[in-house]
């Protein structure tokens, strides 16, 4: 982190070195985020195939992955694993960046970056508005799924595996915990 006088901005994180590590400013302070292990990956590579086959067969929105920066204000810029960008939302993705609150955003947590995820990036996703947020948690084989409700974060489920759980924003998407976490 910088110094609590300085708030590094959106125009600062573009001068960045591109040194493969993936770094985030949230609230101007720059957090920087090591290669995620395999596991973290396969999960990743699970949910964005199941998102992408739902959205195909639902044309409602698109999924992307990280890296890819979500711009929610000067001094908020973050990369979640996965996001999803609902069809009337579709104008803030550029070609840069998205800009403003993604619709879904899912986060794998590691013991790196689970306090963030959990605390800082919660507080900032729900702030700006993001409407479902998706807590994935590798050691505890668990997914939690909050759901914005009057501006604040609601919990919608706490499903462990094998068991299923299911999206309170995308219609009768299911997920397969026993298959996600594998």
């Amino acid at each position: 982190m910088n110094s609590p006088a300085t708030k590094l901005t959106y125009h600062d994180y573009q001068f960045l070195p591109d040194d493969g590590k993936r770094y985030e400013v949230i609230d101007g302070d720059l957090y920087t985020t090591p290669a995620p292990v395999t596991r973290h990956q396969m999960i990743v590579t699970r949910l964005s195939n199941l998102l992408f086959t739902y959205l195909e067969r639902n044309p409602i929105g698109t999924v992307l992955m990280a890296p890819c920066d979500v711009l929610l204000s000067d001094v908020d810029v973050l990369q979640p694993d996965l996001l999803v960008v609902l069809q009337d939302g579709l104008a803030r993705i550029t070609d840069k960046n998205i800009q403003g609150p993604p619709d879904l955003v899912i986060e794998i947590l590691s013991p790196g970056t689970a306090g963030r995820d959990r605390d800082l990036k919660h507080k900032r996703y729900e702030r700006f508005g993001v409407r479902e947020y998706w807590l994935v948690d590798p050691d505890q084989n668990t997914v939690e799924i909050l759901h914005l409700e009057q501006n604040r974060f609601t919990r919608a489920s706490l499903t462990s595996r094998p068991s299923q759980a299911s999206s309170t924003l995308l219609s009768d998407l299911i997920l397969d915990l026993a298959w996600i976490l594998k």
